[in-house]
């Protein structure tokens, strides 16, 4: 189907955009394009690039709120994980559905998940129309039952890669040096490479991961440990990054691997403050990720980017670090080129496109959209989103918002209990 947005505001100019066939076909005032379906902006709604959030943990949006207040390894180990194991397949699905429909709502339209049952991932975002990044998680500790072969792992990644919906990339997802053992990365980097999928795992997320891994690793960071096993390339991505070493900045950017950086969730479990603007001025690919909602609590993209652009400021002691116009790029153009989307309001890239309400009180004044989008806009201004050449979100709704909420609260009871 024909999208022709109508009198939109796009770079301070009135004009209209039409989309075919996934794509912005043409952007010009006074488009006519009969059958097409008009979203009609009347001047009050301006066309920004949607968000693409790099790194989260979806269907952890049903314990939003359940262990709050504790140190990470704490909140693993005594709570996040015994909770987890409850889990069943339906809870991965309702979660991961909830925690879309939260993305879909602040204006984000691509998610790169590490967490269960990635095919009910897989279905919760071909249902809801988002784009996706689905991590096929690997935890493999020496003499662990739940290590796998190579051959299993490509067995595995082939079945989950067999048929999935469009805007849909499966990954494979080790989640940690401290959770995967060497032999087991090395089999899951061996299996990226043959069959090129993207990588996603934490790293140097805290002071006690850099710490072990120097004393198991003859001194070397999780980077340089990471690089060693030819783990890091364009199609890598690394949550966290808090504790870097110029080095490792070298490292990455050479590299050309993907900071996927969660300042809300580093502040809140106390994991350290990510050097923005060092990264920045080495050449590293920045992105942004909200982790997961039990850890945030929230999956609001826009609301990370103000964090970001605090914290980077903060860490530098400057307040020209983390300008605005360098955190939105991070959350759009730089996520959505890690994730293999051709992102762009211009003619001729992928239509994803969001549409904010200018007249909102959070956007008045309007001097500058960058700076009103990164440090005062939140959800409410997010009006229609278009993903992959189609509505997801029209006039603040998404189809069948109510029931997915209803059925994410009867999975929660048993948390509760």
């Amino acid at each position: 189907m024909s999208i022709l947005i109508k009198n939109t505001v796009l770079d301070n100019n009135i004009t209209d955009i039409l989309v075919e066939n996934k794509t912005i076909s043409r952007i010009a005032p006074h488009i006519e394009a009969p059958g097409a379906k008009v979203i009609e902006c009347d001047r009050h709604l301006a066309a920004v690039l949607p968000f693409y959030n790099t790194h989260t943990h979806t269907a952890m949006s049903l314990l939003r709120g359940y262990a709050d207040d504790l140190a990470l390894f704490t909140w693993l180990n005594e709570h996040i994980w015994p909770a987890e194991a409850k889990m069943d397949a339906h809870d991965i699905y309702a979660g991961t559905r909830l925690g879309i429909l939260e993305m879909i709502k602040s204006g984000c339209c691509y998610f790169n998940e590490m967490y269960w049952f990635p095919e009910e991932g897989i279905r919760a975002a071909g249902e809801m129309g988002v784009r996706a990044d689905i991590g096929l998680v690997h935890l493999a500790l020496p003499g662990s039952s739940t290590a796998r072969s190579a051959e299993q792992i490509r067995e595995d990644a082939l079945k989950l890669r067999n048929d999935i919906p469009d805007g849909v990339r499966i990954a494979l997802a080790p989640h940690a040096i401290y959770t995967v053992c060497e032999s087991a990365l090395r089999d899951v980097v061996q299996v990226a490479a043959e069959l090129e999928m993207p990588l996603h795992i934490h790293c140097s997320e805290t002071l006690r991961e850099v710490e072990d891994c120097r004393r198991e690793h003859n001194g070397l960071t999780p980077v340089e440990y990471l690089d060693s096993m030819g783990v890091l390339s364009e199609g890598t991505f690394l949550a966290h990054c808090v504790h870097l070493t110029g080095h490792d900045r070298e490292i990455i950017a050479e590299r050309k691997a993907v900071i996927c950086h969660c300042p809300v969730s580093n502040m809140k479990l106390c994991s350290g403050t990510f050097d923005f603007q060092a990264a920045l001025n080495s050449n590293c690919r920045i992105t942004i990720g909200t982790d997961g909602a039990s850890s945030n609590n929230n999956l609001s993209m826009v609301e990370e980017m103000k964090f970001a652009a605090l914290a980077a400021k903060l860490k530098s002691n400057d307040p020209t670090a983390g300008k605005d116009e360098d955190i939105l790029r991070c959350a759009t153009l730089n996520g959505a080129s890690a994730a293999g989307v051709n992102a762009g309001l211009s003619e001729g890239c992928a239509a994803d496109i969001l549409l904010v309400e200018l007249d909102h009180c959070r956007m008045v004044g309007d001097y500058n959209l960058s700076a009103n989008l990164v440090y005062s806009a939140d959800s409410s201004v997010m009006h229609t989103l278009i993903c992959n050449g189609k509505v997801i979100m029209e006039d603040h709704r998404v189809p069948g918002e109510e029931e997915i909420i209803a059925d994410a609260r009867k999975c929660c009871d048993k948390f509760r209990r």
